[in-house]
């Protein structure tokens, strides 16, 4: 499911879809300042401050101001909205890393950002302390084959408008990302 050809040029709307750890953030930050367009994280929608996390119609209507703008790249998953954002983007990538490479980022980063908030996380919310933390953990697990059916599910069949890469490992995210003509 990988398109080959990489030219990006005149793309305004991005979605970057995959489980927890498989580098959607990275990824966002590093194609928003080539395309010069801007990266929106479903994490800053998804929480509050201090891990409070936001109802759901809160979520749909956040979700929608950032897809109803001209230019966005819109990394993380909400299914309640995941239909909407691949209807207005024109590109989505699909980082399809294996479980173990996705846990073992997590636990990398949990240790490497403990007490420190990321650049894609809410501000308020410190990594390694959310009180959800092993809940989190838990979902990795529970999900780690239906999140990635999900996914498979919506692209299929591939809406015509939309240009799918479908990346398998870091190897092939860092020759998308050389290979890209802005």
């Amino acid at each position: 499911m990988l398109f080959v050809g990489h030219d990006m040029h005149g793309v305004q709307r991005v979605a970057i879809m995959g489980g927890p750890g498989s580098g959607k953030s990275t990824l966002a930050r590093a194609l928003g300042a080539g395309l010069g367009l801007p990266v929106f994280h479903m994490d800053h929608i998804h929480w509050k401050p201090d891990w409070v996390e936001r109802a759901k119609p809160e979520k749909i209507a956040l979700a929608r101001d950032v897809m109803a703008r001209e230019a966005w790249i819109f990394e993380g998953g909400f299914s309640a909205i995941q239909a909407e954002r691949l209807a207005r983007a024109q590109v989505v990538i699909w980082l399809d890393l294996p479980y173990v490479r996705r846990m073992w980022r997590v636990l990398r980063r949990t240790a490497a950002w403990y007490g420190q908030v990321r650049p894609d996380m809410q501000t308020g919310c410190p990594e390694g302390r959310n009180p959800e933390m092993l809940e989190f953990w838990r979902f990795i697990w529970r999900t780690r084959h239906t999140s990635r059916q999900k996914v498979a599910a919506s692209l299929d069949p591939l809406p015509g408008h939309l240009t799918l890469h479908h990346l398998h490992s870091p190897r092939q995210v860092r020759a998308f990302l050389k290979n890209v003509t802005l």
